[in-house]
């Protein structure tokens, strides 16, 4: 497969690319061939050490710019990112198996919203002022440090961004470290936002695993930490982080419901049900992949999405005709395997899919299953793969408890026609994010994040700058100070 724009060393450091051949291989597998397209290295100490001593240097002279002189290069990069979203699409494509039709106008593009927003919002990050009589005090909104990111493998390109731009604008350094799975997009994030303008060292990208990743963390230099991954590598993360009493962001997991009630649009709801479970082949945080159906609409429901199931197109991703493209690794795949064995052999019933596709390839078809009970394997955890479980309801009350007995609270969704009802849904799902007749839309200028298991913090947004800056509070004395004695 051709690269337009491949990366040329394993890490950026310093406003350069950086190669140490001594550290652990990390071989970047095509989806598709199951070939080897590319190869990184590992970190290693004395590059962990570049990174974060670069960080740490460039942090203060970056702070002391005003806001708008940081959010001129922030929106500098994302009309750089804009200008080669093809390019940058086909390196995710390649990175990630995702369909070109898709990256196209999901990756690069959110990328560049996440710098255009806080870039645009950066000179008005203010403090305030408060009279208190004769006296008063001020607030001032300064940044953290030096913050660490670590990426998942399903949105690259999006999650390198959607953590430097907040960090940035708020006049924070980073070091950010991609998935061992998908690690070349962030490299070309950390090159665009050097050409923009950020100095060396704003924004470093190392490669590695988990111990690069604790080295990260667990730094003094550090001040905090953002994560996008699953609930164990939450835990570990967050304990890590707590040793050192670190700000941290996380974007963890989720089991999340999508309730169709018998007054939705038909077409809609199967639209918003394909949205929560097959697009990037099922491997988004908020899929609603329990999809509570009222006993009304379940069979019509069932029906369209089968036959909507037959305009999937599956093949090489780079074909912008396909629409549906394999699972990111071969791990990945078997793993979502041994989901659909369980739900089987728990008595779900198939109505779709199952099956993988040819021999070469980590091709799955979307997979439906219905008559699928609370208690059943595919309703209780997070497949991360093109799961669909149908579970039925009668009652409103009864659906709502149901979709809120999971230790998970990323995302919940709800379509109906009476408004009254939506928004009662909306209030009573315990869910950082919800979603109205529609599901899986992330504009940056909205907040995204869990309730319960699946997070702390919220990114994109006015309030990212809270989760990436401090307010210091000034008490101004204008009158004769008092003391007992």
């Amino acid at each position: 497969m051709a690269y337009d724009i491949q990366p040329t060393a394993s890490h950026f450091i310093d406003g350069a690319y950086v190669e140490d051949q001594t550290g652990t291989p990390i071989p970047v597998i095509c989806q598709v061939s199951e070939e080897q397209i590319a190869l990184v290295h590992a970190a290693t100490p004395a590059i962990i050490e570049r990174a974060l001593a670069s960080a740490k240097r460039a942090q203060k002279d970056w702070a002391a710019l005003t806001g708008t002189e940081r959010g001129r290069i922030l929106r500098r990069a994302a009309d750089i990112i804009r200008d080669r979203n093809d390019d940058l699409s086909v390196l995710e494509t390649n990175d990630t198996g995702k369909p070109l039709q898709e990256t196209l106008v999901a990756d690069a593009t959110s990328a560049a919203d996440a710098l255009e927003y806080f870039g645009g919002i950066a000179g008005s990050l203010t403090g305030e002022h408060v009279q208190l009589g004769a006296d008063f005090v001020y607030t001032r909104r300064e940044p953290l440090g030096v913050c660490v990111g670590i990426g998942a493998w399903n949105y690259p390109t999006q999650i390198a961004a959607w953590k430097a731009a907040p960090a940035l604008a708020c006049g924070n350094s980073m070091v950010f470290k991609p998935s061992e799975t998908t690690p070349l997009c962030a490299l070309k994030v950390a090159e665009i936002l050097h050409e923009a303008g950020a100095p060396a060292g704003i924004y470093n990208v190392v490669q590695g695993m988990g111990d690069v990743g604790h080295a990260l963390v667990t730094d003094p230099r550090v001040a905090k930490v953002s994560l996008t991954g699953s609930v164990p590598t939450g835990r570990k993360v967050y304990a890590a982080a707590a040793d050192g009493i670190r700000h941290v962001t996380m974007e963890l997991g989720g089991k999340s419901p999508l309730v169709i009630f018998d007054d939705a649009n038909l077409e809609d709801a199967v639209s918003g049900a394909i949205l929560a479970n097959f697009y990037s082949s099922g491997q988004v945080c908020s899929n609603g992949t329990r999809v509570f159906v009222q006993s009304g609409i379940k069979d019509a429901f069932l029906q369209r999405l089968t036959e909507r199931l037959n305009d999937v197109k599956m093949g090489d991703p780079l074909d912008e005709t396909v629409n549906f493209g394999p699972l990111v690794s071969q791990n990945q795949m078997e793993i979502v395997q041994g989901f659909i064995e369980k739900g089987l052999s728990e008595g779900a019933r198939l109505v779709a899919g199952g099956e993988r596709v040819g021999t070469k390839g980590y091709f799955l078809q979307p997979t439906v299953f219905a008559d699928v009970t609370d208690d059943m394997t595919i309703a209780r955890d997070e497949i991360f793969g093109p799961v669909l479980s149908v579970l039925d309801f009668d009652d409103e009350e009864d659906v709502l408890t149901r979709a809120n007995a999971t230790d998970f609270g990323l995302a919940a969704g709800v379509f109906t026609q009476d408004l009254t009802r939506a928004h009662r849904m909306a209030a009573a799902f315990e869910a950082g994010t919800c979603y109205i007749n529609t599901y899986n839309l992330a504009p940056v200028e909205a907040p995204f994040g869990g309730s319960k298991l699946s997070g702390v913090g919220r990114e994109n947004s006015k309030g990212a700058v809270d989760h990436y800056s401090e307010m210091k509070s000034v008490y101004v004395a204008m009158t004769p100070v008092e003391a007992p004695f």
